[in-house]
């Protein structure tokens, strides 16, 4: 008996992976929805913890990077503080099947719609129009810690579909009439703690010519 519990507690421990492929990558592009933590470097300042959805906003990019769309919203703490210090927590869990936690430590950066590479890492996500959605800048991070952990905590609960209610609010934007949304909340252009935060004015698209 004691055997058996001890192998179910060594097996709840979890385990660190070197890249990010195979069974883990299918866990974590199964998941319909994932979590980011960010912090600024003050230590009285303020932790962010932000749940990311919307099917097809989420794409690995290679074995040790991940990348995210960075919606339109009321502010812009993570790309705050990646601007500060690039450090960022992505987690998934898993509410249906097998109980299971997985946790990408590793370092982020905004790229932003003046960027280059927007537009390249842009055809990388299969969402159908992130443009719909008013895309402020591709977060890109680079994973330098992937372990897992046991899930025997997480309720199961079922996944009914996206909401489309943030769609049909920014749907309707162009640049000029988004630029000015992101101009009148207080925490775009600056986070909670006064750290820079999205570029304002909004920085115009780059498309690449040819």
């Amino acid at each position: 008996m004691p055997e058996r519990a001890g192998r179910t507690i060594i097996d709840a421990m979890g385990k660190t992976y070197e890249r990010i492929d195979g069974r883990l990558r299918a866990f974590i592009e199964a998941q319909p929805i994932f979590f980011t933590a960010t912090a600024p470097l003050s230590g009285d300042g303020t932790v962010n913890l932000s749940p990311k959805g919307l099917t097809g906003s989420f794409t690995v990019l290679d074995e040790h990077t991940v990348a995210y769309l960075d919606f339109a919203g009321s502010n812009a703490e993570t790309i705050a503080h990646l601007r500060e210090n690039g450090r960022i927590t992505l987690m998934w869990c898993a509410f249906q099947g097998p109980p299971d936690i997985v946790r990408v430590h590793g370092r982020g950066e905004p790229v932003f719609r003046d960027d280059p590479r927007f537009e390249d890492l842009l055809a990388r996500f299969p969402h159908p129009d992130p443009g719909a959605h008013g895309v402020r800048a591709v977060i890109v991070v680079t994973a330098e810690l992937i372990r897992d952990t046991c899930g025997y905590g997480v309720p199961l609960m079922s996944y009914d579909a996206d909401r489309d209610l943030h769609r049909r609010r920014f749907e309707r934007e162009d640049d000029d009439s988004l630029a000015r949304y992101f101009e009148k909340k207080e925490h775009i252009a600056t986070s909670l703690d006064g750290l820079p935060g999205l570029p304002l004015p909004l920085p115009p698209r780059t498309v690449p010519s040819g």
